[in-house]
């Protein structure tokens, strides 16, 4: 019973014409649905990124107003900033959530080594639920410098 099939050389020409069909429509659809979520993947997300000022502070207390921003430079409201120990030292991790014109302020307490005359900290942002933002690349660092006091 096998050996006519395995001996039938027609290939598509031996299924029945409904099986074809279903086969070429199937095939049709699943290239569109693909190329529909690709679209909207792409389409759907904007990535972020952080204004920092100063850009630069001096070891010890100090604060920094980070603006969130979208890739056409809008502001961001609701965001939350994180800003981090970097190479410079920081007592724990600072968190702030951005108003409408999409700034928040953050008191931070940078420390620098002995030996350290330089160090960075480390900003991250969490976009607001739901927004379709991003924060994949990096951010800009706040540089901590002694004899920025």
């Amino acid at each position: 019973m096998f050996d006519a099939f395995r001996d039938d050389r027609r290939a598509i020409e031996g299924l029945p014409i409904r099986l074809v069909i279903a086969l070429v429509i199937g095939v049709a659809s699943l290239s569109v649905m693909m190329n529909m979520l690709t679209g909207i993947q792409g389409l759907s997300t904007t990535e972020l990124d952080v204004r920092p000022e100063p850009e630069v502070i001096g070891p010890g207390s100090g604060s920094i107003e980070l603006t969130v921003v979208g890739a056409d430079g809008s502001a961001v409201a609701d965001a939350t900033v994180l800003v981090k120990a970097g190479s410079a030292d920081l007592g724990s991790v600072e968190t702030a959530t951005t108003g409408e014109d999409g700034t928040a302020r953050v008191s931070v307490t940078p420390t620098l080594r002995a030996n350290q005359d330089e160090g960075t900290l480390v900003i991250e942002v969490k976009p607001p639920a739901g927004s379709g933002y991003v924060d994949r690349r990096g951010n800009t660092k706040v540089l901590v410098v002694r004899g920025e006091e």
